[in-house]
């Protein structure tokens, strides 16, 4: 059976190329083994679902696996206590797979008329007490369910039973694991109809779960190894891996998604070895494209206008944040995939997110702006080996700076200039070349921008004048820059707020570089 790479649903070892994800089971294993109940809350097509396949095959000799989603139950069984009750032991039932005769045999042993929670603990004891195996229970998809105050109580049943079994008083699973993007524990459960007090959490005897389902760029090798494997190929493996790394950070749609377009769109017919080249083509595609992930990313950003705002500072600023888990704003960012914790600092996720939003905030300051009409014509920057004519480029932003704003709108250019330019450059590189920013901390806010067109590749500095000093160190750096990418000239854009500023250009020659810079 022909193998490829899956972004949607659940992943099947048969059908598709897979991460070997056992050292990330056994962790989870160790958890069950001690009887925890925890939560799996990763973002979005982070590989939830497909983590609980794997954990069910990689369990079911020792344990019976109830598995529950109520994604795509209807609302009907949340309607009336009893119908959600009786809809539980039915799905723990069936997830015994037995015959009808065994089946009626089973639920006569069960026998109680359930009408409420107290009744379906009952059940779950006598369930429990007839098996021969101990049972762990899985229920993905929880936040379809986590604003329903009748979901929250059987929650809150489970708990129970759980401080019950600790004192010898209960039989109840072994392990309960929920799987969803927020983390359930969070929610609050009412003691009954209209009333205030609350328990803190329906789900506070869940344990931190810490593994770590991103995905290494060991991990990530285990699958360019099944691909090469299968279609007989002879690629450098631990090259490419680390390349993707570099991208995605191991955010599992990410990774799968970058190697479904090099397979499919690059080399459908005629599988060849992958390029490093070729990883930097399926990035620029995949942030040129929207889907799920990147729609959800857009919307939970513009919906709080806090986060976007401290999203922008990280992404185009480049100010550094502590990672404070206790933050509620930083928390936020994490449960919907933008942040993560890096040493101790705040991050955006990947690079991919990084330039995904990027690009968007570009796009909006754009429409913000004064029309770029006359200013950015991509022929006029075309030469004739098929590069970028950068020096006309910088004059004509200069230009286009110089004849569309004035002193009263400092405020907005110290805010969005960068991104003036990038929207600027946008329609002078689309179809050919690509873009890649690098944030530079620093008391200038320096930010390196990386665009390759056709085989030509191009730094270009883009900072905020901080005085002669600053400037100084900023050259060196970037004479730096251009060694680490083989480089013998780069070009700078200095944005001046200061009032007696002079458009002007200059050639710097330092270090065995040239550098073209511009000031605006």
């Amino acid at each position: 059976m022909k193998k490829y790479f899956n972004t949607t649903g659940v992943c099947v070892p048969r059908k598709h190329y897979m991460v070997n994800i056992d050292n990330k089971l056994k962790e989870i294993k160790k958890l069950i083994d001690k009887e925890n109940y925890f939560v799996i809350n990763r973002p979005r097509q982070y590989g939830k679902t497909t983590t609980l396949n794997q954990l069910k095959k990689h369990l079911y000799t020792e344990f019976l696996i109830i598995s529950i989603s109520f994604e795509g139950i209807g609302d009907l069984v949340f309607s009336e206590e009893n119908l959600f009750c009786n809809a539980v032991l039915d799905i723990m039932v069936d997830n015994l797979a037995l015959t009808n005769a065994n089946k009626s045999n089973l639920l006569k042993k069960l026998s109680i008329n359930i009408y409420n929670l107290k009744d379906l603990s009952k059940v779950i004891t006598k369930f429990i007490e007839q098996c021969d195996k101990e049972v762990i229970l899985l229920i993905d998809e929880v936040d379809k369910s986590s604003n329903n105050q009748l979901f929250l109580s059987f929650l809150g049943m489970l708990r129970n039973k759980y401080l019950l079994r600790e004192t010898d008083e209960d039989h109840t699973f072994k392990s309960v694991i929920l799987a969803g993007v927020h983390d359930i524990k969070t929610l609050k459960l009412k003691l009954r109809t209209g009333e205030d007090k609350k328990y803190n959490s329906p789900w506070n005897i869940a344990v931190n779960f810490n593994v770590d389902l991103s995905f290494n760029p060991e991990e990530i090798a285990t699958m360019l190894v099944d691909y090469d494997n299968f279609n007989n190929l002879s690629m450098d493996i631990k090259k490419l891996s680390e390349k993707i790394y570099y991208f995605t950070s191991g955010y599992p749609f990410l990774v799968s998604r970058i190697c479904q377009v090099i397979d499919e769109d690059f080399y459908e017919e005629n599988k060849q070895p992958w390029t490093l080249n070729d990883i930097d083509k399926a990035v620029k595609i995949i942030l040129d494209e929207r889907n799920t992930l990147f729609d959800s990313l857009i919307k939970n950003l513009e919906n709080n206008d806090a986060l976007l705002k401290f999203i922008n500072r990280i992404v185009l600023d480049g100010e550094e944040f502590s990672f404070v888990a206790s933050d509620n704003l930083i928390n936020l960012g994490v449960t919907y995939g933008f942040l993560k914790n890096n040493n101790g600092k705040c991050v955006v996720a990947n690079r991919i997110f990084e330039q995904y939003i990027y690009n968007h905030l570009a796009s909006r300051t754009a429409r913000e702006s004064v029309s770029f009409s006359g200013y950015n014509i991509k022929q006029s920057f075309i030469t004739k080996a098929g590069g970028l004519n950068f020096e006309n480029i910088l004059r004509k932003f200069q230009l286009f700076m110089k004849e569309q704003y004035s002193s009263k709108d400092i405020p907005f250019l110290e805010q969005h200039g960068r991104l003036l330019f990038i929207a600027f450059i946008k329609p002078i590189i689309n179809g050919v070349g690509f873009d890649f920013k690098e944030v530079q901390v620093s008391e200038e806010k320096r930010l390196d921008l990386i665009i390759t067109y056709n085989n030509f590749k191009y730094i270009i500095e883009l900072k905020i004048w901080r005085g002669e000093k600053y400037h100084e160190n900023g050259i060196n750096q970037l004479c730096n820059y251009l060694d680490i990418h083989n480089l013998n000239k780069g070009y700078l854009v200095v944005f001046n707020f200061n009032k007696n500023k002079e458009y002007k250009e200059e050639l710097i020659c330092k270090n065995q570089k040239e550098i073209f810079s511009v000031f605006v």
